[in-house]
């Protein structure tokens, strides 16, 4: 399961690394999106400034600009 995740997040990097500056609600839906369709049923997805990030493993996609960052937590049952 670790591995699985840890590709759903890889991909989503390298997704985000060569997409055009985007709106960070249209980025977060898309990175919803694809997190959904691998079945990850518990999860938190976060819009926050690039000064709230305390962990940069957690970061899956940046927007506005690379003012903000979209952060994944995986949320255990």
């Amino acid at each position: 399961m670790t591995r699985i995740a840890f590709a759903v997040l890889t991909s989503l990097l390298a997704t985000s690394a060569l997409a055009a500056p985007k709106d960070c609600a249209e980025l977060k839906a898309e990175i919803e999106a694809k997190i959904q369709a691998n079945n990850v049923s518990s999860y938190t997805l976060e819009i926050v400034t690039n000064d709230e990030v305390h962990d940069q493993n957690m970061v899956v996609g940046s927007c506005e600009n690379g003012t903000k960052k979209i952060i994944y937590q995986k949320n255990d049952r």
